[in-house]
């Protein structure tokens, strides 16, 4: 018996990061937790945040992307992902991400309760998230 699969788009506003259509399961950070995706899901439309995507194809491969704020929308057996930026394990420069680390974690040092340590906070989240996501495909 074959598993039933669903349609996925990942785009950003530079580029298309996957286009698939033999999609087993989708996992993604909602801004209230991480939910899963199957085919025949119910139509959706969810804002999703920074963090890790988790995509099983349907071959048994399975794909790891670092992503920031955006949404997603479930309708139809298709799955479309709409975020700000987004990588695939294997793009990521971890050693870029580790220096944006270490930047934003002095950012964070020197800020003081003001809106520049709201941006250094998010910066260091994203930093960090791709240095998870990156590690994954070494």
């Amino acid at each position: 018996m074959s598993e039933r699969t669903f349609t996925l788009e990942i785009v950003t506003p530079d580029r298309v990061v996957m286009s698939d259509d033999r999609v087993v399961s989708l996992v993604v950070p909602g801004v209230e937790g991480y939910f899963g995706v199957m085919a025949g899901h119910a139509p959706l439309i969810a804002e999703i945040t920074i963090g890790e995507i988790t995509v099983r194809h349907a071959d048994g491969n399975i794909t790891y992307i670092a992503c920031t704020h955006g949404f997603i929308e479930v309708s139809e057996n298709k799955a479309s992902v709409l975020s700000y930026a987004a990588e695939k394990a294997e793009e990521i420069d971890i050693e870029r991400a580790r220096e944006a680390a270490r930047r934003a974690e002095e950012r964070l040092a020197e800020a003081a309760g003001n809106v520049e340590q709201a941006r250094a906070e998010a910066a260091l989240k994203r930093a960090l998230n791709r240095i998870r996501v990156a590690e994954k495909a070494i």
